[in-house]
């Protein structure tokens, strides 16, 4: 939205702020060229649109653990209205995707022509099918209604105006960090994320949106991985704190390792991410530091 506002664009914000908050919108607060409405995904209006971006969706394990319906009905029911939505308006579609459709992966790094290993029934599937599903309707009303689709995977993205309790590896380290609490590692640590600072993944959508090519998918994220232990390090050196780490127990098949392939993105989009871990952390820290009032 800061940039595409940047770019001299209108921008309508759909939000039912289920897992997010007014507040990350109070920086646009009056601005001329921003409509904000308040509503479930499922009952977006209809209206004269060039483009769609789709992002809706609880995406944290926390999150769509506690909202396993509500997540599989936005990215069931939601992407079939907002499809619907960009079909009358003749807009072209961008989807949201994850890295989570990969599920725990056995070809590493994954390229988006990888299929993924996926457990339909598990802990994790309400995300995970739920947006393999979006990605599989969308491609449906390409082919089908002749649709312009592009679909995007996004890997871990982090950075400011992420809710401090969303219980997101960055954003828990961070506040566990500032409040010199211990930061919950998950079980050993070793397991591994590639990291992608929020402008980076925005610069990617619009990317996508304006040079991809209909019907094709794009992996959005750093194509490096960081182990978990490790990146709980760089929090402590980033924020200064003197706070322990703690091993916890992890959560149910968490994924082992991921990393994109993004040769894909660079030769047809032209993009790659320009903000190194470091950098875009110490941005995200200021921002907590800010919102939680912390020295």
């Amino acid at each position: 939205m800061d940039l595409l506002l940047a770019r001299g664009h209108r921008v309508v914000v759909v939000d039912s702020f289920l897992t997010s908050t007014p507040r990350n919108l109070r920086h646009h607060a009056g601005h001329p060229r921003l409509r904000v409405i308040r509503c479930d995904v499922r009952d977006t209006p209809f209206g004269r649109y060039d483009r769609l971006y789709h992002l809706a969706s609880p995406a944290s394990p926390e999150d769509y653990g506690a909202l396993p319906i509500e997540t599989l009905l936005t990215n069931a029911l939601g992407t079939a209205r907002l499809l619907e939505v960009a079909l009358r308006a003749r807009a072209r579609f961008l989807l949201a995707s994850t890295s989570e459709v990969y599920g725990d992966p056995l070809v590493h790094p994954q390229p988006e022509t990888y299929f993924g290993n996926v457990d339909p029934v598990g802990p994790r599937s309400a995300y995970d099918e739920g947006k393999r599903f979006a990605e599989a309707i969308a491609t449906a009303y390409m082919r089908a209604k002749g649709l312009d689709v592009r679909i995007t995977r996004i890997f871990n993205a982090y950075g400011p105006r992420m809710r401090p309790d969303d219980g997101r590896m960055p954003s828990a380290f961070i506040t566990s960090a500032l409040r010199s609490e211990p930061l919950p590692v998950q079980g050993t640590g070793r397991h591994t994320r590639s990291l992608c600072y929020v402008v980076d993944v925005a610069e990617g959508l619009i990317a996508a949106q304006e040079k991809g090519r209909r019907g094709e998918v794009y992996n959005v994220g750093r194509p490096d991985e960081m182990r978990v232990i490790d990146f709980a390090r760089l929090v402590l050196r980033a924020t200064g704190s003197r706070a322990a780490i703690a091993h916890v127990p992890g959560r149910p098949q968490d994924i082992r390792q991921r990393r994109p392939d993004i040769s894909k993105a660079r030769r047809d989009l032209g993009w790659r991410p320009r903000t190194s871990l470091l950098k875009g952390l110490r941005l995200t820290v200021d921002w907590y530091r800010a919102e939680l009032d912390m020295p």
